[in-house]
């Protein structure tokens, strides 16, 4: 058997065959690219964002894919609530994340990313301990976080920092986030309205002071309009953040009642919101965008499914 080798011509037919076939995988490449674009365009630029902390209506899975099934310019979905409760395991509301009650769950979320949607968890909220474990015992708390973004590839975190913690606490853990997942993961933060200008604050330290320090790392403030620390009835909470001139309009999100069950006051009806956020778009062109507590029984304006409460109030909807 003699070897035999290619000839010219048969060389410049292979360049030219795989000139062509890494043509067709660039195109590939960048149409997923597209596809998965961030929803953030979709919205006029805006966070349109849901907390989704209610799973389950009772025995009823609550799906979050109804939003993207519907095409709801949706950008992000925070998931709800992250507590590290002990020093050996993380708890999601009042399981494992591991719990198989939660599989479908993770499956939807999975399948929203891949349409776009970034996906967060929030830690802390109403559920006290999580943070000021992580302000005394950093070391045996945070990688359990750590962890648990990881294993189920978080796009972010809302941190929601309802109890007492230091300013060099919070600030480590912000700080330790951009660090260990880099500049496109998202970290948020939860706030009461009146915190932002110089009321009530449930956090214990100083958001102007914070955002000093650290605001570059903080992509919005889902801030809380209601039971009292603040109103999203009118604009007027929202123009006394801005005001304060330290954190802009851009960084704020309205954060607001989805059904007058959730919370203890401060509901205001989606036909209402939606004329508050028109104004504030008209007065501040790069407002932040608007966030619903909660996703399992938002109520939209004339009634129907709870997904239409979020394509009611986003822009180009």
């Amino acid at each position: 058997m003699s070897l035999q080798f290619p000839v010219p011509h048969r060389v410049g037919v292979l360049r030219a065959s795989l000139i062509a076939a890494t043509a067709i995988l660039l195109a590939v490449v960048l149409a997923l690219v597209v596809e998965v674009r961030p929803r953030a365009d979709a919205a006029g630029g805006e966070h349109a964002a849901m907390y989704y902390q209610t799973q389950y209506d009772g025995d009823r899975y609550v799906s979050p894919r109804e939003l993207t099934d519907h095409d709801v310019p949706v950008t992000d979905l925070i998931v709800g609530a992250i507590h590290l409760n002990s020093p050996t395991e993380v708890h999601l509301n009042d399981d494992p994340p591991d719990d198989p009650k939660f599989d479908p769950m993770w499956t939807d979320l999975a399948a929203v990313q891949g349409e776009g949607v970034r996906v967060l968890g929030m830690v802390g909220g109403a559920g006290h301990g999580s943070f000021q474990r992580l302000d005394a015992e950093f070391d045996t708390y945070y990688p359990l976080l750590r962890d648990l973004i990881t294993e189920h590839r978080l796009d972010g975190i809302d941190l929601n920092v309802e109890e007492e913690m230091s300013l060099p606490g919070i600030e480590r853990v912000i700080t330790a986030l951009r660090t260990g997942f880099g500049t496109d993961f998202v970290i948020s933060m939860g706030p009461v309205a009146s915190a932002l200008s110089g009321g009530g604050n449930l956090s214990g330290f100083d958001y102007d002071q914070l955002y000093r320090d650290v605001g570059d790392e903080i992509a919005f403030f889902n801030t809380q309009f209601y039971n009292g620390w603040g109103d999203a009835s009118s604009t007027a909470d929202f123009d006394a953040i801005v005001q304060r001139g330290v954190i802009p309009p851009g960084r704020i999100t309205v954060t607001a009642l989805t059904n007058q069950g959730n919370g203890g006051s401060g509901y205001v009806d989606a036909a209402t919101l939606r004329g508050v956020l028109g104004e504030l778009r008209a007065k501040y062109p790069e407002f932040g965008g608007v966030t619903g507590w909660e996703y399992f029984n938002a109520t939209p304006a004339g009634g129907g499914d709870r997904w239409q409460w979020l394509a009611e109030l986003v822009p180009g909807a």
